[in-house]
């Protein structure tokens, strides 16, 4: 990583329109530091780089090519799922709530087993940071519930007109699915256009997420990010759900 840019806590990150792959042996990796410094999450956000790092590493800072994204429009909700949320919508001992359980939602994405994954990212440092940004009204959490027990969730970072995902946990089958067809929904209802979901995996190809070149999403960034239909605080219950329906 010879080439790549340490990052103290004054230093600018490096555009990634500039300065896509400063080392090639590494792609997509931007920058490095030693800790998340006051501000630096958020600066980073509307750059279009996000953190991504184990607990015995600094932190990593990346801007994939190509970026993996999930456009509201374009998600799947297959006949299974949509079986799910008319049960769901049924079922008076389960609901949604945005925006009351952050840190729990987090944590649970922490400490959710994963296939094929040892460990997390989301380290102590990443609860932290993150938990600035949801005091600041920049993240937010979809808790799915039942009997006032989480069952699955998750949560995202939100900049103007634009929304990154982060994590997403289920403790009961499908959950998670739920929690993000109803932030899907609820982006179409405010003209977001576009879900980052950083990188590609088999299971967000499945809800309808694809790959698009870092320049494109770069592009979109800047202009979303000056267009916002969204008010603070964040409102929406289950009935949102019957958008797919």
């Amino acid at each position: 990583m010879s080439n790549i840019n340490w990052l103290g806590s004054q230093d600018e990150f490096p555009n990634p329109i500039e300065y896509p792959d400063p080392d090639p042996s590494v792609p997509g990796l931007i920058a490095v530091s030693d800790r998340i410094y006051p501000g630096q999450l958020a600066r980073a956000y509307q750059m279009g780089i996000f953190p991504w790092y184990s607990d015995n590493q600094p932190v990593l800072w990346w801007s994939p090519n190509p970026r993996m994204v999930l456009k509201p429009k374009d998600f799947k909700c297959h006949d299974s799922l949509k079986k799910s949320i008319r049960h769901f919508l049924t079922a008076e001992q389960k609901n949604i709530y945005v925006d009351e359980d952050f840190g729990a939602v987090v944590r649970s994405c922490a400490t959710a087993r994963r296939k094929n994954q040892d460990g997390t990212w989301i380290t102590h440092e990443i609860m932290d940071a993150y938990t600035n940004l949801y005091e600041q009204g920049h993240a937010h959490s979809i808790a799915i519930k039942e009997d006032e027990r989480i069952i699955g969730g998750l949560y995202c970072v939100s900049f103007g007109g634009m929304i990154f995902g982060e994590s997403m946990f289920s403790h009961q089958t499908g959950a998670s699915k739920i929690a993000l067809a109803a932030l899907a929904a609820w982006c179409q209802q405010h003209q977001v256009e576009m879900i980052d979901c950083q990188q590609e995996t088999a299971h967000l190809d499945s809800l309808g997420g694809a790959p698009i070149p870092r320049h494109e999403f770069l592009t979109h960034l800047q202009i979303a990010l000056k267009q916002s239909n969204i008010e603070i605080p964040w409102k929406f219950d289950k009935a949102i759900l019957r958008h797919w329906l």
